[in-house]
């Protein structure tokens, strides 16, 4: 299960954010965005967490939506799945 999580400390580490997942069950990635590629490298402020179980995937939503981390509540949904058709401009 690919989960979204936004509104994310700048300050906030991937490690920090597994931890607040892996009490949930098991966690496959953690990937905070950043700007790396302009080569600031500052977080963006949202990220993806990945875990193998829907069940504790969507404890996990359930319980971390609108928690406090860092001073900041955070928004945790299960990520959309990226469109079959992405990048072959769109059907009307």
């Amino acid at each position: 299960m690919n989960i979204f999580v936004c509104n994310l400390s700048l300050e906030l580490t991937a490690d920090e954010l597994r931890r607040e997942f892996i009490a949930f069950g098991e966690v496959i990635s953690v990937t905070i965005m950043n700007d790396k590629h302009i080569g600031s490298g500052q977080s963006r402020g949202y990220g993806f967490v990945e875990m193998p179980s829907q069940p504790e995937g969507q404890a996990a939503i359930t319980t971390l939506n609108g928690k406090s981390l860092r001073d900041r509540t955070i928004d945790v949904i299960q990520a959309l799945a990226l469109s079959k058709n992405r990048g072959k401009g769109l059907l009307w």
